[in-house]
């Protein structure tokens, strides 16, 4: 099984969903393509193929972020998690000790 199996969608379907979301805020907001490139300081075409194909380099993804006022979305991704108590930390921690597997194909 592999991972797009687990999370059920493949990195280019999740591109696309976040092209979808920045189209719609940008078209709340009543700007086109063009004025909301510039405001982001993003190329025109770059801007204008993440939202036909999903594909935007990470900082330009941020700087349209910046104008959505949705910077702070990015601060808990790949953040290290908060544990409740004690023990579920020690749950954890034994969950990732080095184990050796016994079948090797």
């Amino acid at each position: 099984m592999d991972l797009y199996t687990i999370i059920n969608q493949t990195p280019e379907a999740i591109s696309k969903e976040l092209a979808r979301r920045v189209k719609s805020l940008r078209l709340e907001r009543n700007l086109t393509q063009q004025a909301f490139a510039k405001r982001a300081g993003v190329g025109y075409n770059a801007y204008r193929r993440f939202e036909k194909t999903g594909e935007i380099t990470s900082q330009n993804l941020l700087l349209c972020a910046i104008v959505l006022d949705g910077l702070d979305d990015f601060k808990d991704l790949f953040a290290r998690k908060s544990y409740e108590s004690i023990d579920q930390l020690l749950k954890v921690s034994e969950a990732k000790r080095r184990r050796r597997g016994a079948i090797n194909e």
